[in-house]
């Protein structure tokens, strides 16, 4: 491993900002400095940076901003950018009626352009941290995981893919085409092969791979029982969707008669190296069962609104210790595709329900857009917070324009007020946003290529509909 002392590293000095640490005591300084040695955060504090610091390659004026940690996304479906705009009016099962059709004919060079799209958005809008969960994989599509991973690593973002799966096609009472779906045994072994050359689980990892089959309604029970014998053996983390919908509650007890967390869990599929999206129609059992175990939620609200499917849980779940990170999803369900109107809208969407103006604050938005989403990663000993030691991902937001020079508290600005531009963003240490555009990689010829992409699968799909 590099070494990552500070006198073997380059130094960024950030001051003269307000710092929210999201640390275990939520620190804040109105005026405060971070210092950034190598890809480690050297030290945090009020005030200017201490003086005589060596090798400072930069020195970064933070007048009128704040640093957070960077984003963490829980959840998301890449492959879904060629396809935003589509079933307005369905809930989630019409939905993926109308899709599945369109999605099969995806291949290697529709999901890379449509990753480089996802992704580009996040990184733009302060996400640090990616996740995918891929489970498409059509008959001679190519190489799609791959496809993410290079996208990430182009882009320059820490990445945490899963390998996702399907085994129940149409011909089983699935709703995917036969032909884009896998055989259980064939996912199983492409999943084991994706562990086995990509996932790195050092501490300064950029890429960390899961298994991820797709959801109760479309996979075998035996597929969710090997996979998480799979994972736990690989020593990775497991995630997959559950309790999205009142209709997939319906379907689970008239298959297995019982709910789906009492499913899941017969299966293997609750543990602190599990997490689930959604988590919309939980009881208090199931909640129970979650704060027990450990197993971490992908809150989607965005999303779950698009799709009607009702309002997670959120503060009951965060007042029994369950693990709780933000998610975009996918943004056929997201069109947004930014993990920053997350915070806004898993405020206000949580309090439309019983806990009404108590169910968050701000700093608790901030909290599951970083630290939360870190934790239900597994990650939170790494990133999620500013803390002398951990990896330097962090965000730097402009709040002095017109948009949120008038809100005196800088969280509150950032949360309730409009998207605030990103000055700059760190990953590793490295820039990856300055002035609110993308350092790695060219924004123009991602709109390009992905309005060619998504309009060639789109004729791909109609000539063979």
């Amino acid at each position: 491993m590099a070494d990552h002392t500070p006198s073997a590293a380059q130094r960024i000095v950030i001051e003269n900002c307000a710092v929210a640490t999201v640390d275990g005591q939520d620190t804040e300084y109105a005026t405060g400095h971070v210092v950034v040695a190598g890809n480690r955060i050297e030290s945090v504090g009020p005030g200017p940076a201490p003086q005589g610091l060596e090798g400072v390659v930069r020195r970064v004026d933070g007048t009128g901003h704040l640093v957070t940690p960077g984003l963490v996304n829980t959840h998301h479906h890449f492959y879904q950018w060629l396809t935003r705009g589509l079933a307005q009016e369905a809930n989630l099962f019409e939905w993926l009626v109308a899709l599945y059709p369109i999605w099969s004919r995806i291949d290697e060079d529709m999901v890379y352009t449509a990753a480089r799209g996802s992704l580009g958005m996040m990184v733009r809008g302060g996400v640090t941290t990616a996740m995918d969960h891929h489970y498409v994989f059509p008959r001679g599509a190519g190489d799609l995981l791959g496809a993410e991973i290079r996208a990430a690593q182009e882009m320059g973002v820490r990445f945490n893919p899963t390998r996702g799966s399907m085994d129940r096609g149409s011909s089983d009472g699935g709703l995917p085409p036969d032909f884009a779906v896998e055989t259980t045994e064939g996912a199983l072994a492409a999943t084991e092969e994706a562990v086995d050359t990509y996932h790195d689980a050092s501490f300064d990892s950029m890429l960390r791979v899961g298994v991820a089959p797709c959801s109760p309604f479309s996979v075998s029970t035996d597929l969710l029982k090997e996979a998480a014998v799979l994972a736990r053996r690989k020593g990775v983390r497991l995630h997959t969707h559950g309790s999205e919908t009142a209709e997939e509650e319906q379907f689970c007890k008239e298959l297995f008669g019982m709910g789906p967390t009492d499913y899941l869990e017969s299966t293997g599929w609750l543990g602190d190296d599990v997490w689930m999206a959604h988590c919309v129609h939980m009881t208090d059992s199931d909640i129970a069962a979650f704060a027990r175990t450990g197993t971490g939620v992908a809150h989607c609200p965005s999303s779950n609104a698009r799709l009607g499917a009702g309002i997670a849980r959120v503060p009951d779940m965060l007042n029994s210790g369950v693990p709780v990170g933000l998610g975009v999803d996918g943004t056929a369900s997201n069109e947004t595709g930014e993990l920053h109107t997350e915070l806004r809208n898993t405020l206000l969407v949580n309090r439309l329900g019983p806990h009404a103006h108590k169910a968050l604050s701000v700093r608790k938005a901030l909290r599951l857009g970083t630290y939360g989403g870190a934790q239900v990663l597994g990650r939170q000993q790494e990133i999620g917070s500013l803390e002398p030691g951990k990896l330097a991902d962090l965000v730097l937001w402009k709040l002095d324009g017109m948009a949120h020079s008038s809100i005196e508290d800088p969280v509150a600005a950032l949360v309730l007020g409009a998207p605030a531009p990103v000055t700059l963003s760190l990953v590793n240490g490295r820039p990856v946003v300055e002035d609110n555009r993308l350092t790695t990689v060219d924004e123009d010829d991602i709109a390009r290529t992905a309005r060619a992409e998504a309009q060639r699968l789109a004729r791909i799909a109609q000539d063979a509909g």
